[in-house]
């Protein structure tokens, strides 16, 4: 009697374990009885079935987190890149995820992958670079669309990368110096301008006081006496400066005198050079040494 007691209760015990079944809180159940969907979805918890009759179906509601493959893609302005993605979905509606579509996460995957490389067809290299956001968002929007249908919401889309050919990069990388270059060279021609700006302020007020020109000169003086002790200043007059660029003829007056002697002296060698044709070339040979006498 003991055993046949002891065997109705293991069976009684397996057909209870058979009919039980769990649901995490992060999930939901459907039941579906001889191949038909019952309409009450089981929440979290223990769910009993009929074995045999019933089969339990469980769907995840947590977020997925889904990472896009690198597809290869020709922008809008004939450059080569690969782009990955990473999608975030998860599943709102139980019955249509697995009602209306065989396997969601595969269907989700294959409708990234193409919107992907669709999005790099339509945007140019510097829109993949800079305006990532944009993107984001059209490529959220194209994956959605039918996602709805699945039961299915994204809740973000973020471009992982974009790889660039060997080529494109040193390109890239050319423009970028010569646009930095550019840059340095227009803030120091500013600042050469500025200068220039405070310098001539600074001229017009020493010419306005010509003190002030004597104090800096002083202490430029002092400033050379700090850091080189071993070197002399002497400071030049500007005056001086002036006085040597005058022409000589205002520096020297030449006296009337010397200025008749030498144009007698100019005058001398045709006469010289007269007589001596009439008289003979010795008369022409002791004015020029008299004349070299006088000189």
């Amino acid at each position: 009697m003991v055993p046949l007691l002891i065997t109705v209760l293991l069976l009684a015990i397996a057909g209870f374990a058979a009919t039980v079944r769990i649901v995490r809180q992060f999930e939901r159940g459907l039941i579906f009885r001889l191949g038909r969907l019952q309409d009450e979805t089981r929440g979290p918890g223990m769910v009993l079935i009929v074995p045999g009759v019933d089969r339990l179906q469980k769907v995840n509601l947590q977020i997925v987190t889904m990472p896009v493959p690198a597809q290869d893609g020709i922008t809008r302005d004939n450059v080569t890149v690969k782009v990955d993605a990473v999608v975030y979905f998860r599943v709102f509606d139980p019955v249509r995820a697995a009602i209306n579509v065989q396997d969601y996460m595969f269907a989700v995957l294959q409708v990234a992958q193409t919107s992907l490389r669709s999005i790099i067809g339509k945007s140019d290299l510097d829109q993949l670079l800079t305006n990532r956001e944009r993107l984001n968002q059209g490529l959220e929007v194209m994956i959605d669309s039918p996602a709805i249908e699945w039961g299915i919401h994204i809740d973000r889309v973020e471009i992982k990368d974009v790889s660039l050919p060997e080529s494109m990069k040193r390109s890239m990388s050319r423009q970028a110096e010569a646009e930095r270059e550019r840059r340095a060279r227009i803030i120091t021609a500013d600042g050469e301008l500025q200068a220039s700006h405070k310098l001539a302020d600074a001229a017009a007020t020493m010419a306005r006081t010509p003190t002030a020109l004597q104090l800096r000169l002083l202490e430029t003086v002092v400033e050379v006496a700090a850091e080189k002790n071993s070197t002399l200043v002497l400071p030049f007059p500007v005056e001086l400066l002036r006085f040597l660029d005058r022409p000589e003829s205002a520096r020297s007056p030449v006296p009337a005198s010397e200025t008749e002697h030498a144009t007698e002296l100019s005058e001398s060698p045709p006469r010289a050079s007269l007589r001596g044709r009439e008289n003979g070339q010795p008369e022409f040979r002791r004015h020029t040494q008299r004349k070299y006498v006088e000189r």
